[in-house]
């Protein structure tokens, strides 16, 4: 399939709902092998009926990274759609305040009543470190932008201590140089949201903030437990220069502007959950990996896609003269 290849998703007749939920599901489990710039076809199942409407995968970096590589048959879908969609509205402050508000231990509760006493030193110590190196991580055009280093440290870690564990640990994953150096710029989700909101379109998501949020507050204390002490593991063996991590978020912006989207790094990327399986792991910890990894594919993706497709084929279904552009995570 060519990069001047454009197919299109008819709205199928009511007949046809069924078939259309489980095709839909299925685009949503099966984006990382399909080619981010291009719209999923189901032209096989559907009636040729107008207006079209897209599938398009995106990833969470800089726009400016990956913009000019997506080609300007995408760009005109996404123009002339009538509604656009994303899995969350980032442009509502309601969104925001809510997903801060989820990220929150109980009232009264602080991380250092709630970790072991050695993890949260090792946390401690390593934010630590973050804040020292973070003003020789930022780049000249950032500062450019009067975008500082103590700013953006408490933007990120701010209020650190009353955040639960599991997002604490997601917070140390984001808290690195080539991290650091993409921030101020849009991520493409956002940015598209943006231009959707100044082209005047009529936009929506698919998700609610709660979906996205319980499913990662759902993990057992030990777990996160497991989980932040892999990651902080990870990340002293970074700083003590023993391990080089096998992907990047350099490799991830490479495989998709090259429309690799069958790559390993994908898979890491489905969840924007790390994966802490790996060979050098105690057979109980193992096994600790693997219930966690279980866990989130059965409620971030299998669960996820299959609520997401419900509620896109709804929606083709109440507006079938209308054209939708769907902006979904690329690895879900």
């Amino acid at each position: 399939m060519g990069l001047d290849c454009l197919p299109v998703c008819h709205v199928l007749h009511p007949f046809h709902a069924g078939k259309l939920l489980s095709q839909v599901t299925c685009w949503l489990g099966n984006m990382f092998s399909l080619r981010p710039v291009l719209q999923w076809s189901c032209i096989n199942i559907c009636t040729q009926l107008d207006p079209p409407s897209y599938f398009f995968g995106t990833i969470h970096v800089p726009y400016t990274r990956v913009w000019d590589f997506i080609p300007e048959n995408s760009k005109k879908a996404f123009q002339q759609s009538h509604i656009v969609y994303f899995e969350l509205d980032l442009t509502d402050p309601y969104t925001i305040s809510a997903l801060t508000s989820c990220q929150l231990l109980p009232r009264g509760e602080n991380l250092q009543d709630v970790l072991p006493r050695d993890i949260y030193r090792r946390l401690k110590r390593h934010l630590e470190y973050v804040k020292i190196m973070m003003p020789s991580w930022m780049t000249p055009d950032q500062r450019g932008k009067g975008l500082y280093a103590d700013y953006l440290f408490n933007a990120i870690a701010g209020n650190w201590e009353r955040k639960r564990p599991v997002w604490v640990m997601l917070m140390v994953n984001s808290l690195t140089e080539v991290d650091i150096k993409s921030r101020g710029v849009p991520v493409l989700d956002l940015y598209l949201a943006q231009e959707a909101e100044r082209l005047r379109k009529q936009t929506g998501a698919v998700e609610r903030v709660e979906e996205q949020c319980h499913p990662l507050n759902g993990l057992n204390f030990s777990q996160v437990v497991f989980a932040l002490n892999q990651t902080l593991l990870q990340q002293e063996s970074l700083r003590a220069g023993s391990l080089q991590i096998p992907y990047t978020t350099e490799d991830l912006i490479k495989h998709y502007n090259c429309g690799d989207l069958s790559s390993i790094i994908f898979n890491h990327d489905a969840s924007q959950v790390p994966n802490f399986i790996n060979a050098t792991l105690p057979a109980h910890e193992r096994i600790t990996a693997q219930e966690i990894d279980s866990y989130f594919r059965q409620e971030l993706i299998y669960k996820r896609n299959e609520r997401m497709g419900r509620r896109v084929k709804d929606l083709l279904e109440e507006y079938p003269d209308k054209s939708f552009f769907f902006a979904f995570g690329a690895g879900m």
